[in-house]
């Protein structure tokens, strides 16, 4: 009688481990990943990883990297307007931000040596460049986007208001007597915070670009 065979265990990859980490920043932030947490999450001995990441940061830069990865960049190959497509790019770039905010401050550091982000540096410089802005101003509508999509995924602004009405004496807040309610509003309230000072930027973009082009 043939012994059965025991059941495989996925192949360590480096995707997969980096996969499993994400999941991890996700869920508990970027305190709760180690070696050897990771490891026991993976189903393996820690020495195992050292095959793929040498450090805990090399694997948290591999992260970081994997979420710049998923910010769309067709927008800058398409045929759409600088405008339209910084517009288009900024939401995309929000919406990853959003899905992985623990992530953020390993992001914030700049793209360093990660191929991702600086593919996107690269598209959207490029773009701005095609479109017909001086490469300095070109390279600070780069800094300010970034700026402003990484400062939106730091944190909820709405959601930084108690729902306890009480907390909002009108006697010491007299304009915040409807503060409480944020809160329970605060996908919507952040997504038109966003759009509002998206629109802003880009209105104030648009004037410069008038001044560029004569």
């Amino acid at each position: 009688m043939c012994a059965m065979a025991r059941p495989r265990k996925p192949l360590l990859s480096t995707d997969r481990i980096v996969e499993t980490a994400r999941d991890l920043v996700d869920r508990e932030g970027l305190a709760a990943v180690s070696t050897r947490r990771l490891a026991a999450e993976l189903g393996v001995s820690g020495p195992s990883l050292y095959n793929h990441f040498r450090t805990k940061d090399e694997i948290l830069e591999a992260v970081a990297d994997s979420v710049s990865g998923l910010v769309d960049l067709s927008m800058f190959e398409d045929g759409r307007d600088w405008r339209t497509a910084l517009h288009d790019w900024a939401v995309s770039y929000r919406a990853a931000l959003r899905d992985h905010p623990n992530i953020v401050p390993v992001l914030a550091r700049g793209p360093g040596r990660r191929p991702a982000a600086l593919r996107l540096a690269d598209a959207v410089y490029g773009a701005m460049v095609d479109a017909g802005w001086p490469p300095a101003q070109a390279t600070s509508i780069g800094a300010l986007m970034r700026y402003f999509i990484m400062g939106s995924a730091l944190g909820s602004f709405a959601g930084g208001f108690v729902d306890d009405a009480s907390a909002y004496d009108p006697a010491d807040y007299p304009h915040l007597g409807q503060a409480h309610l944020l809160a329970e509003q605060q996908e919507k309230i952040d997504e038109r915070a966003f759009e509002t000072g998206l629109t802003a930027l880009l209105d104030g973009l648009a004037q410069q670009y008038e001044q560029v082009r004569v």
